[in-house]
């Protein structure tokens, strides 16, 4: 006769708890899928992971684990539904829906459901914590926190940027030497799962249309907002916003924070008490010095940034915000800032030929973040288009179509910008590379459809433009991600300009 299996009451426990006996299901197998797999393996879970597909550097982890012990289903439809069996936890990568179907029957079995965020709080270190100093928004997440990795280095102190970029979470939390503090980026899908997870600090970046696809049956964009606004719950320190974004404010003010916790804003103008913002070319802190009421320390300068375009002060000041709630000192925010340079794909100059500055920001994957793209540049050949993931362009066209040259369009919701642009900026040229006599670009490479792109822009250019990449829109449409179209774009620009 068997043992029957008893199931384990996981919401108690920790890092320092025996985990033998929790069955647990890991849906998806990305980094941080992985990550989860591994670590409740060396936890002493009976784990059993689900996934669609791998990459092939996640092949290699994946029979590596299932040497470990871990059993693992690769194969289409393998996340369709919860296995059979007893299930005591279910830990979801971020791009699972409430309501998809495993995450229903997990639910409607009473399985205690979980993101790897969540899964990472409550494995941290109960005798030496990091504290997370966290950063969400709809655009900026990555330049923030890595701004903030560096400034917290600059200070002599061990961290590493975590979450949605860099190191896995539950890896960063489980570090035998561990760490001093984590810059922690976490996206709405992940702040959707949290339950207990309190950051040291936070800041939410601005809220602007996004992922609305995603959130078409869980509250649109308020419901969207409200994910951003749980980043604030529980803060001890401080709750930074944005002061030209009121529902960054207005999330601050709506959170359940330890008395005490501060609003800080940040600002591209001269701030006021409580704030951080700009004196001439100055960063400046009024935050986080005794004599706030009357006067401001300075952080830097706009020189010594790696780029002056305003969403990129923003982001500054914003990482500057946190490191400084954790007691970081001017001259380390001066150093870490000085040190970044942004990565691949933000704004990014790829070469500057005959007075054209070819840009490739790929990384603009929303029109929130095209819109402070196309800000930092006064005439611009406009490349857009890919996948608008619920998004509209009106605001967008009507706020810079005064700076636009002409816009090139790609993609498959092309037409959305196309429509935006005949109603708000009907005297732009807009090239339509897709259709054209030359062929469908569906049908060819992602190379052939930049090669077109690029040619469309440099015929319409003039000395002192800037033929900037910034779609407004995601890019699996036509490649396998940004950082794909990005490379596309430059390898075109280089090869059409002669400078590869």
């Amino acid at each position: 006769m068997g043992v029957e299996a008893v199931s384990r009451d996981v919401t108690t426990l920790g890092r320092r708890d025996d985990w033998t006996g929790v069955r647990a299901v890991v849906a998806g197998f990305g980094a941080s899928g992985a990550a989860a797999v591994d670590n409740l393996l060396h936890l002493g879970a009976d784990v059993h992971a689900v996934a669609e597909s791998v990459s092939p550097r996640i092949l290699e982890r994946v029979e590596l684990l299932e040497v470990l012990g871990a059993r693992i289903d690769v194969h289409t439809g393998a996340t369709h539904d919860l296995p059979a069996g007893d299930v005591d936890l279910l830990i979801v990568s971020p791009g699972f829906r409430p309501d998809a179907q495993i995450v229903t029957a997990a639910r409607e079995r009473g399985v205690v459901v979980w993101g790897e965020a969540e899964l990472a709080w409550r494995l941290r270190d109960p005798a030496n914590p990091a504290p997370w100093l966290c950063v969400t928004g709809t655009n900026g997440k990555t330049t923030t926190v890595q701004m903030l990795e560096s400034i917290l280095r600059a200070a002599g102190l061990r961290t590493v940027a975590a979450g949605n970029v860099g190191l896995p979470l539950t890896e960063a939390v489980m570090d035998p030497e561990g760490y001093d503090v984590l810059a922690v980026e976490l996206s709405s899908f992940q702040l959707h799962s949290v339950q207990t997870m309190a950051a040291e600090s936070a800041v939410v970046l601005n809220v602007a249309e996004d992922h609305l696809d995603w959130y078409e049956n869980h509250g649109g964009m308020s419901g969207y907002a409200r994910d951003k606004g749980r980043i604030y719950e529980g803060v001890e320190r401080a709750c930074v916003y944005n002061v030209a974004d009121p529902v960054t404010e207005q999330l601050v003010r709506d959170a359940d924070v330890v008395e005490g916790a501060r609003a800080v804003g940040f600002t591209l103008g001269v701030p006021g008490p409580a704030m951080l913002g700009v004196v001439d070319e100055f960063l400046v802190d009024r935050a986080f010095i005794a004599e706030r009421g009357t006067s401001a320390a300075e952080l830097c300068t706009l020189d010594d940034l790696a780029s002056q375009a305003p969403h990129f002060i923003a982001n500054a000041l914003a990482a500057a915000a946190l490191a400084r709630a954790h007691g970081v000192s001017q001259a380390a925010v001066r150093d870490g800032l000085r040190a970044f340079r942004p990565g691949d794909h933000r704004i990014a100059v790829v070469t500057e030929h005959e007075a054209v500055t070819w840009v490739d920001d790929s990384k603009a994957t929303n029109p929130h973040a095209a819109a402070s793209s196309l800000a930092a540049f006064d005439s611009v050949v406009w490349v857009a288009g890919g996948l608008a993931k619920g998004a509209t362009f009106d605001d967008l066209v009507a706020t810079v179509g005064s700076r636009l040259r002409a816009v090139v369009l790609l993609g498959e919701d092309r037409g959305l910008i196309a429509d935006a642009l005949s109603r708000h900026a009907p005297d732009v040229p807009v090239f339509d590379v897709e259709s054209t006599e030359t062929g469908d670009a569906e049908s060819g490479s992602g190379g052939d459809l930049m090669r077109r792109v690029v040619a469309a822009a440099a015929g319409v250019a003039q000395p002192g433009d800037t033929v900037l990449l910034a779609p407004g829109c995601a890019s699996m449409d036509r490649f396998t991600d940004y950082a794909a179209r990005g490379d596309a774009f430059a390898a075109a620009v280089r090869k059409h300009t002669g400078t590869e």
